[in-house]
């Protein structure tokens, strides 16, 4: 199966946090888009593997993306080493994305700048034909590399290379974000206390998208940092 974009995230989470509402417009201009969650997040201090997958695929619904799969690398263990990238240069052959976003390049927690580094890596290393793979029926799989890698914004507050319009999407997003709700703030769901798990942070979710908004003269956005200068055929195409 081809897709047009597929979006990595190091946990359960990361991919609804860092670029939700950006998936949810893709999938409403009829883009097809898949998640790939890395691990379980299973060191996480709130939730189980079990709870977490269950979560996983709510808010995958709600974004309406094609498919998700896990992994099921050790949740702050992975390394990013040969086999760690065989693994994903098989997803990447495999769903043949023309996009991918992954996560931020620095950040609080050493698993998202660990995820990003892997995944990206693996996006190079899947274009080149001497990297011999197999699919789950054994045939051998053809070099693809995507046409570009963005990596989504986080903990920190990672100056972006590009914003994208989600005015229309915030509230998709922010639904997606509440399906963990073994993690993020509810009123009526106490939990261990961690830096996601307040309600100041599960609010700033949506203020940092407002905030990116404000930047570009729209309601709410979602920031990327890029690996390579974006390309447009026409000045006028920056309108």
């Amino acid at each position: 199966m081809k897709v047009d974009i597929l979006a990595f995230g190091a946990h359960p989470d990361d991919v609804e946090l860092g670029c939700g509402a950006t998936i949810a417009r893709s999938v409403c201009e009829g883009k097809s888009v898949g998640i790939i969650d890395l691990t379980q997040g299973e060191m996480g201090t709130n939730g189980s593997p079990e709870t977490r997958n269950k979560e996983a695929t709510k808010a995958a619904s709600i974004l309406g993306v094609k498919f998700r799969d896990n992994l099921k690398f050790k949740d702050i263990y992975f390394k990013n080493d040969e086999a760690h990238q065989n693994k994903i240069i098989k997803t990447i052959r495999l769903y043949k994305p023309d996009i991918v976003l992954c996560n931020a390049i620095e950040d609080r927690h050493i698993d998202h700048s660990k995820g990003s580094d892997l995944v990206s890596h693996s996006c190079f290393l899947s274009g080149l034909s001497k990297i011999e793979t197999s699919d789950s029926l054994g045939q051998k799989q053809l070099p693809w590399r995507p046409k570009v890698v963005y990596h989504y914004i986080q903990w920190k507050e990672i100056e972006p290379d590009i914003v994208v319009d989600v005015s229309e999407f915030i509230d998709q997003k922010i639904l997606a974000v509440q399906a963990f709700s073994s993690q993020f703030y509810s009123a009526d769901d106490p939990k261990e206390s961690t830096p996601i798990s307040s309600r100041n942070f599960i609010e700033s979710v949506r203020y940092r998208a407002l905030n990116l908004g404000r930047l570009i003269g729209v309601e709410a956005g979602e920031g990327f940092t890029t690996e390579r200068y974006p390309s447009v055929k026409s000045i006028t195409d920056l309108i």
